[in-house]
């Protein structure tokens, strides 16, 4: 498994003012005892992108992911270690947790990492998985990598376009729930825009590092006023390869 080296730095404000912790999974195997017994392990971040959940739980297989509720926007911080198989990822409301709203079910492979995104809004809600092929990503390219899931609930298809030095390194239309695969990009400034040209407009730049590779979250209510709940473009980084 490919290593992913550890960083801590201020980056995305998500739910107010919080440093992003990038601490990423980078053990392939967890000591059981004193006779170096191991087993085989996966990583799984999880994401609340869901406009209307304040503090969400998630819980794989029935025990909790997170001891800390995830406020609207946040993450885990890091690739948590998750025994592999097929395996349910429940979300629910952290202060009711008799009761889940979304689940999905994965294959977990051992030494792979994976990320589960809620997201949704007004009763409907979905846990979105998906493989994070960081093993496929070459570091040795002098490239940043950059992928984005459209988390925005709204039945149309808006156009997602990735400018780096004033030319469209992708430029696709992306359903709600769709997460891309990660893009090289030369280091440097990246604007990412979002728009169905109705309820649904935003742009940001951004600037990437060099061997850094990074997610980029579509999130909001469209045609909400809302400073918080409003569309947005946000993002985390997964870490170093």
């Amino acid at each position: 498994m490919k290593k992913i080296r550890n960083a801590v730095r201020p980056g995305l404000l998500v739910a107010g003012s919080m440093v992003l912790m990038m601490l990423l999974f980078s053990a392939c195997k967890k000591s059981l005892d004193d006779n170096n017994s191991t087993v085989p392990v996966a990583g799984l971040m999880g994401f609340n992108l869901s406009t209307d959940k304040p503090s969400v739980g998630l819980a794989i297989a029935g025990s909790n992911l997170t001891n800390a509720p995830l406020a609207y926007s946040s993450f885990t911080g890091y690739y948590q270690n998750i025994y592999p198989g097929t395996r349910e990822v429940a979300a629910y409301d952290f202060y009711h947790a008799d009761t889940a709203f979304a689940k999905a079910s994965a294959n977990f492979e051992a030494n792979k990492v994976y990320s589960v995104f809620t997201v949704g809004a007004n009763g409907n809600y979905a846990n979105v998985i998906v493989k994070d092929e960081l093993d496929s990503l070459a570091a040795t390219t002098g490239l940043a990598y950059v992928r984005y899931i459209n988390a925005i609930p709204d039945s149309s298809k808006p156009a997602v376009t990735l400018t780096a030095a004033g030319t469209d390194v992708s430029n696709t239309n992306a359903a709600y729930g769709s997460v891309s695969a990660f893009t090289g990009i030369n280091p440097g400034d990246l604007t990412i825009k979002i728009s169905n040209d109705s309820t649904i407009s935003a742009t940001r730049t951004i600037s990437v590092e060099k061997g850094k590779v990074y997610t980029i979250l579509l999130i909001g209510m469209p045609g909400s006023t809302d400073a918080d709940k409003r569309v947005q473009v946000k993002f985390i980084s997964n870490g170093t390869i």
